[in-house]
């Protein structure tokens, strides 16, 4: 069944007019009665398809829908039922206008399901139910826990079909979900189901016992992954879940419910079928993060870390400007890890120092086998890591790897991220500069770089934040970042450096407004081997992980 044909079969009336109430589009419409069109009206106006109180307040909403710029509702009455009409804005004249059916003739099951379900699927209601919840359990020292069930299909139909097809899926599968506990008891402690967003499902309940918990949340997701039919088609939605306990994972409704969202990510990641608690999945990472930390203690050890070269180079000329180190970590089992995904565990257990200080020797010992393959008009650029470059004898460290090292002075930069200059003072540089190593600041434009520290330092460049750089062209905002970068870098008669330069275009809008040099894919890899310099002329090569 084509997706037309689904949306036609919709119990909600959906359409599409204008502020003077002409229809351009009209769907749906299986549950509201005679409100929905016998004959096709595309081109009519409201009042000759809708008795006259209807077709004045929906021309009213859509006009102060347009005018404020925002989505209103209003209940209304036609022939003893109740209606409640939605409108939202779709354009600059055009507004989005749902009826929808409040009550039947005749109550039924589903009448007393809606009913019943109805105050909690309130999104805004069930949070101001919940924190009074929270409050009262921690104020009786009481138990309550909170599950939060995602419910995956829902996005997929939305983009697959349509948004109005996937809610409608939601909500048959949310009201025929099973009663809620109305009194305490030892077997059935009280709870009650409420919807954070369109497939996400919360679940409140007055007790801290995994076993109830585990069976409660299990009905509720075995319901949720029935097929749900509409009209001759069938959906499949699947659910994970996760739970946090008050008091023990959190102590305010706010914590509660990240912990529980937590959860739910950690149990869609390891494609859990039962629920995933807060506290096992924090000792899950916590354990797997303490490996982490004696993996790269070893690794730091065995020197299993090592450097990525890539390519600086002129925007203008083409030259070759510096050949920048990246840190790579050689892991035996899981193969080349970025720099990305193990210095900030460095960092944090107090290993950033001893790893900067190793891998500046390492970077000497690469340089004694590469300097016949080193361009030798090319700098060597090295990061140092924070907790190096705050320790007592930074300078001292690389006066004396400089004095008895193999690198000469006039072929050496040290690369300092913009969030760390206030770690040294700017005085402190001088000494280093003086003997030909240049200072370049990176990742400009994140934190606001601290324009006394860069007058008074001996920077000779400044790199700007790649997501400032790569976006320049779409993003009116990075434009003016970069340009402001450019004219701190040229006032202070520093070079401007961009990264991630992908395409000749980008090259030419960074060329315009003012960047000297760059760094991305749309330069050569550099080719360094121990025996022979690149070749000339090439067009790219492979990058050397040594």
């Amino acid at each position: 069944m084509s997706s037309d044909s689904l949306i036609q079969g919709l119990p909600d009336l959906i359409v599409r007019l204008t502020r003077d109430g002409v229809v351009l589009a009209i769907q749906g419409g299986r549950a509201v009665g005679t409100l929905r069109p016998a004959e096709p009206c595309l081109g009519q106006n409201i009042d000759t398809i809708w008795p006259k109180h209807l077709a004045l307040l929906v021309r009213q909403l859509a006009r102060k829908a347009i005018t404020d710029r925002t989505s209103l509702d209003a209940r209304f009455q036609d022939r003893g039922r109740d209606f409640e009409a939605q409108v939202s804005v779709q354009g600059p004249d055009r507004v989005l206008c749902v009826l929808r059916a409040l009550s039947a003739a005749a109550p039924s099951d589903a009448d007393a399901t809606v009913e019943r379900l109805g105050p909690q699927i309130d999104r805004r209601g069930f949070m101001r139910r919940f924190k009074e919840s929270v409050a009262a359990a921690a104020l009786r020292e009481k138990p309550m826990a909170l599950a939060v069930i995602q419910v995956d299909g829902i996005a997929d139909i939305a983009q697959a079909i349509a948004p109005a097809v996937s809610e409608q899926v939601m909500t048959a599968a949310i009201l025929r979900l099973p009663h809620h506990a109305s009194s305490a008891s030892d077997a059935d402690p009280p709870w009650y189901l409420g919807q954070l967003s369109d497939n996400l499902l919360a679940l409140v309940i007055d007790s801290s016992s995994r076993e109830f918990i585990e069976a409660r949340v299990a009905a509720l997701c075995a319901s949720l992954c029935e097929p749900v039919s509409l009209g001759s088609n069938a959906f499949h939605l699947s659910t994970f879940a996760g739970a946090a306990l008050l008091g023990q994972d959190a102590n305010s409704a706010r914590a509660l419910l990240d912990h529980a969202r937590s959860a739910a990510n950690e149990a869609r990641r390891a494609g859990l079928e039962r629920v995933s608690f807060f506290t096992d999945t924090l000792r899950v990472k916590s354990l797997a993060r303490l490996d982490t930390v004696h993996e790269l203690r070893d690794a730091i050890d065995k020197r299993e870390i090592g450097f990525r070269y890539a390519g600086r180079y002129d925007l203008a000329s083409g030259q070759l400007t510096a050949c920048v180190a990246e840190m790579v970590w050689n892991h035996p089992l899981r193969g080349a890890i970025a720099a990305r995904e193990f210095l900030g565990i460095a960092e944090s257990t107090g290993l950033a120092h001893s790893l900067s200080r190793a891998s500046f020797q390492w970077l000497q010992e690469d340089y004694v086998r590469l300097r016949g393959a080193w361009p030798a008009n090319a700098r060597l650029s090295f990061g140092v890591l924070r907790h190096h470059l705050a320790h007592e004898e930074f300078i001292a460290d690389f006066e004396r790897a400089l004095g008895e090292g193999p690198i000469p002075p006039q072929q050496l930069e040290l690369r300092i991220s913009e969030k760390h200059l206030g770690t040294r003072a700017p005085g402190e540089f001088k000494s280093l500069a003086d003997r030909g190593v240049e200072l370049l600041v990176e990742d400009v434009g994140g934190v606001g770089a601290s324009l006394a520290w860069l007058a008074h330092a001996p920077v000779a460049a400044l790199q700007i934040d790649a997501a400032w750089s790569g976006a320049m062209r779409t993003d009116a905002n990075a434009l003016k970042i970069c340009r402001a970068a450019v004219g701190l870098a040229r006032s202070f008669r520093m070079h401007a450096i961009a990264v991630d330069v992908d395409d000749p275009q980008q090259c030419k809008a960074l060329l315009d407004i003012g960047f000297e040099q760059g760094v991305g894919q749309l330069f050569p890899a550099l080719a360094l081997s121990a025996t022979a310099a690149p070749q000339e002329g090439a067009a790219r090569f492979d990058t050397l992980v040594i």
